[in-house]
């Protein structure tokens, strides 16, 4: 760490200007983008680097992207010691700082008077990246058979796409137009902020730039050390149990459960989640390439260590965090075993998990366990309006957990997650599914002192022609975990209700086939509540409350120490 050494009025100027030219790249994405994922979901993560690629700005984005996307830019940096201007680079490798195939490294360097200032990268889910499932999320074996895998390669060359790369990426998808249209949104993207960053040292001076990009790394550094030093010490041990990675091995009737174990130890300013003890690697994509468990620690520790979001998330801000696991466990994963699940699937549980370990060491700072998933759900197949190919991509919002002050939240993206709804008229116009239901499942908050947020049930038609569909849920088996005597949220459910027949229960993961007129049902888990249901009065809860935070008698009744 170093103290600051800039003018204070000025770091605080470029810092935040920084920011802003992140969120604007969010802008011009969004406003130029094809795929209603994009448009509209987005599900995407915008980020300003530095020259040896640490993350120096993040937009308003995706948290699961926080522990990945600076080794994405390191993979860049360093398998290209000749980056020049008007060069453009992609790749999805997850075992080269990816997270998983469908999410696609665009990035491309910033110069000013030919000096190097860093890097803009858009990391962009594609709804298709190949495979043999549309959507790219079958239960494979492995991550050669996740979809078309790109190592970190040069796209653009003096500004202009070299079309023998562009040729080889858009036969290996199955809406090509779509994903054309989508890489040249991120490549705008990235043109506003190498735009933005000249700007910057054109008014400030390249060096004076280049100084102040590494003082908010430092600044964010100090300020979570700080936050940490807030904390009680202590160690703190909790696994998980997991559905499943979607195979279902020969004289097996269902998916086998595997767990993950972690271990917390909070010393000082600096903290370490060690996940020895985790299960080895499983066959299906459930596999977490460190960096993505990493995700989830980083998500989990930001949302405690600093709930009113002062410190800005970059790389300065893990540099007091430690992440270890051993080579080849589920959450260490090792080429070449699949992860498409493990994205967003085990992010989320990990981000969980890390709240239920430090509940036994700060529970006034934790909140229980939230959906624990993505709920994702994948349409492919022949649109009957146009003869063309399709393939929708949607992930259903759950419960966010109860806080130790108040109920959690309905029917939103929790967690590592901050995506936006997929609205029904915009998903009936772009594919040929009709949306029948749309609407909270009841009860599906566990009981509390506070309760938890509601999941949602959404359920879709096919119209026209059989589609191709995948599922990639989690917390079926294992419901969202309440704390300090709340109690678990609902699991989700999943079930294929074909024309003239029964309903028909789905596993949580793979790929299946839904005819013509036949309807699936999607309930995305709830969340766990906090504090015994007994303590739900108002009147007497509001001697607990000040300026938003539990007094210590609060905690101490929460766990039964003293009467409520």
């Amino acid at each position: 760490m170093s103290t600051l050494k800039s003018d204070p009025a000025r770091f605080e100027v470029v810092k935040n200007a920084l920011y802003a030219a992140a969120e604007e790249m969010k802008i011009v994405l969004a406003k130029t983008a094809y795929s209603p994922l994009l448009k509209v979901a987005g599900d995407y993560s915008c980020g300003i680097f530095d020259r040896a690629g640490n993350m120096v700005a993040q937009g308003p984005d995706l948290p699961i992207h926080l522990g990945s996307m600076p080794d994405a830019v390191r993979a860049v940096v360093q398998a290209f010691p000749d980056v020049a201007p008007g060069d453009v680079f992609i790749h999805n490798d997850p075992y080269e700082g990816g997270s998983h195939l469908p999410d696609v490294n665009v990035i491309a360097p910033a110069y000013h008077d030919g000096s190097l200032l860093g890097f803009g990268c858009v990391r962009a889910h594609w709804p298709d990246i190949g495979s043999a499932t549309p959507g790219s999320y079958g239960a494979v074996t492995e991550v050669y058979g996740e979809g078309l895998r790109l190592p970190p390669i040069r796209l653009y060359r003096d500004g202009k796409p070299d079309p023998s790369v562009e040729a080889i990426i858009f036969a290996n998808v199955r809406t090509p137009t779509e994903r054309l249209g989508d890489l040249r949104a991120q490549v705008a993207a990235n043109a506003r902020a190498a735009q933005r960053l000249s700007e910057l040292a054109a008014k400030y001076g390249s060096d004076t730039l280049l100084g102040i990009m590494q003082e908010v790394l430092d600044y964010s550094e100090t300020m979570m050390r700080a936050a940490l030093r807030a904390l009680p010490d202590g160690e703190a041990e909790f696994t998980d149990i997991f559905d499943g990675d979607g195979v279902i091995g020969v004289g097996e009737t269902e998916d086998a459960t595997f767990k993950v174990h972690l271990k917390v130890t909070k010393r000082g300013d600096t903290i370490t989640a060690d996940f020895t003890g985790s299960d080895p690697a499983v066959a299906g994509p459930m596999n977490a390439p460190l960096t993505v468990t990493a995700s989830g620690v980083f998500c989990a520790l930001k949302m405690i260590a600093d709930p009113k979001s002062l410190i800005p998330p970059n790389s300065g801000c893990w540099r007091p965090v430690t992440v270890t696991a051993p080579r080849g466990c589920v959450v260490n994963a090792q080429h070449p075993s699949p992860v498409v699940y493990a994205n967003h699937e085990m992010s989320h549980r990990i981000a969980d998990m890390v709240m239920a370990a430090l509940f036994q060491i700060t529970p006034h700072t934790v909140m229980a366990g939230s959906q624990g998933t993505s709920c994702v759900i994948t349409f492919g197949g022949v649109d009957y309006r146009s003869g063309d190919r399709f393939v929708s991509y949607e992930s259903v919002k759950g419960g966010f957990g109860a806080r130790p002050v108040k109920d959690g939240i309905n029917a939103v993206a929790s967690t590592v997650s901050n995506m936006s709804n997929t609205p029904v008229e915009i998903l009936e116009m772009s594919f040929p599914l009709r949306v029948e239901e749309y609407a909270l499942v009841p009860d599906s908050g566990g009981a509390g002192t506070w309760r938890g947020g509601l999941g949602v049930r959404r359920v879709w038609r096919v119209l026209g022609n059989q589609a191709h569909a995948a599922v990639c849920c989690e917390r079926t088996v294992t419901p969202p975990f309440g704390l300090a005597g709340g109690l678990p949220g609902a699991p989700a459910r999943i079930e294929l209700v074909e024309p003239r027949t029964n309903a028909r229960k789905l596993t949580s993961k793979g790929g299946f086939l839904a005819p013509p007129g036949s309807l699936v049902v999607m309930e995305a888990p709830g969340s766990g509540g906090y504090g015994p249901p007994s303590g739900r009065d108002p009147a007497a809860l509001s001697e607990d409350l000040l300026d938003g935070y539990v007094t210590p008698a609060a905690v101490r009744r929460g766990y039964g120490v003293e009467p409520a």
